[in-house]
């Protein structure tokens, strides 16, 4: 009787152990840029948005695998992943963002930039926050040709994306995200919340206003009644 060979499915772990251990704004901006961009993207099935979610890259060899800050990708499903698959998914990131430090930036120059390069990652941003090492903190890079090329900055630094539609703008120590058709910026976690407070705060005292109204045009029915019965 022959044996059937026994395969060993291979692990890809979701987690490295270790808690993201940066500053409070790196860890602030890139929740800023994931919210942003998942809002953008909302009613659009098929662009997938994540960030500091790990991407593996070669079937089979779970060494091979990148932890990206910001991504997006184009025509894939949106859902929920654990992991991002590349052969399972058949389509590398559109584009990468990574909030760069000054631990992190050898990796995010080096190794991360060739290995986007070699993925086909359209557009790779850096944005160096604190202002530690990269100078301007704000940099990209755009595939051509099969590799990346610097893009060339506006006179106030802003870069375009040619695959979001949007222009990257720094704002002090912040990174802005900027419709280019709209020139309307893409709001910040706080931002939203407080618009979402003020929307509310005005429904709310539209609502006492006509309260108030229907209140006074009762009180002048009665008086008018009153009136007429010659009370």
């Amino acid at each position: 009787m022959t044996a059937i060979p026994f395969r060993q499915e291979v692990y890809y772990p979701e987690s490295d152990g270790q808690p993201m251990g940066e500053t409070d704004s790196h860890r602030r901006e890139m929740t800023d840029l994931i919210e942003a961009l998942e809002d953008r993207y909302r009613n659009d099935p098929q662009i997938y948005v994540a960030g500091n979610l790990f991407l593996y890259y070669a079937e089979g060899d779970p060494r091979a695998v990148i932890c990206p800050d910001v991504f997006m990708v184009r025509g894939v499903a949106k859902r929920p992943r654990r992991t991002y698959k590349l052969w399972e998914e058949g389509r590398a990131p559109s584009m990468v963002i990574e909030v760069t430090s000054r631990d992190t930036r050898r990796e995010d120059f080096s190794q991360k930039k060739i290995c986007y390069e070699r993925l086909g990652v359209e557009e790779y941003f850096l944005h160096d926050p604190l202002g530690e090492y990269l100078d301007p903190p704000l940099q990209g890079f755009r595939l051509v040709d099969g590799y990346y090329r610097s893009m060339e900055p506006a006179s106030d630094g802003s870069l375009i994306s040619k695959t979001t539609g949007l222009v990257f703008r720094l704002e002090g120590s912040q990174l802005r995200l900027i419709d280019a058709a709209k020139g309307e910026p893409l709001l910040r976690i706080q931002e939203s919340k407080d618009e979402a407070r003020r929307e509310k705060a005005a429904r709310l005292a539209a609502e006492e206003r006509v309260r108030s109204l229907e209140e006074e045009l009762l009180r002048l029915r009665r008086e008018m009644e009153r009136g007429r019965n010659g009370g």
